[in-house]
């Protein structure tokens, strides 16, 4: 879960100092997974770059299947490797799809999202030919009152 922000006069961790958000590298990082996305289907690729507070980036992207409903998004895919490393907290997000419009991620993909950021700044791109400046959004904007493990307590 996305941590709080801290009570007044006391000093950040340093295990808990979250890197800077480089917003070009991420950028890139989603780009570069878009071009490998299986999207025979409806063609539209979608690859996703999620930065985690250690650090480290993980990529996914959308790779469709002729039933569709098997089909796995890049955000959910970047959240499966960012788990299946070990990591649990990340700090951002970039979507990067085709334009002119850009696209945000799914309910499936933002109710996912909400299991380990509750507030996890977004920006969503397209390739720079596409023409269309890139967008800054959030999770709770994305997703206001999500659903999370409060709502399970007994």
């Amino acid at each position: 879960m996305s941590r709080g922000p801290q009570d007044a006069g006391e000093a950040p961790d340093a295990a808990d100092a979250a890197p800077a958000i480089d917003w070009d590298a991420l950028g890139q990082a989603a780009l570069a997974v878009r071009e490998r996305a299986h999207a025979p289907y409806s063609g539209y690729r979608v690859g996703a770059a999620i930065l985690v507070r250690s650090g480290r980036v993980f990529t996914g992207c959308n790779v469709e299947n002729a039933s569709y409903g098997l089909t796995i998004c890049a955000e959910r895919s970047a959240i499966v490797q960012m788990v299946a490393a070990g990591e649990r907290d990340p700090i951002a997000l970039t979507v990067a799809t085709s334009g002119p419009v850009l696209g945000s991620p799914c309910g499936m993909c933002r109710q996912t999202l909400a299991e380990f950021a509750v507030d996890l700044p977004i920006r969503l791109i397209a390739p720079g030919d596409a023409g269309v400046p890139p967008r800054s959004t959030s999770l709770a904007a994305l997703l206001p009152e999500a659903f999370g493990a409060a709502a399970l307590s007994r």
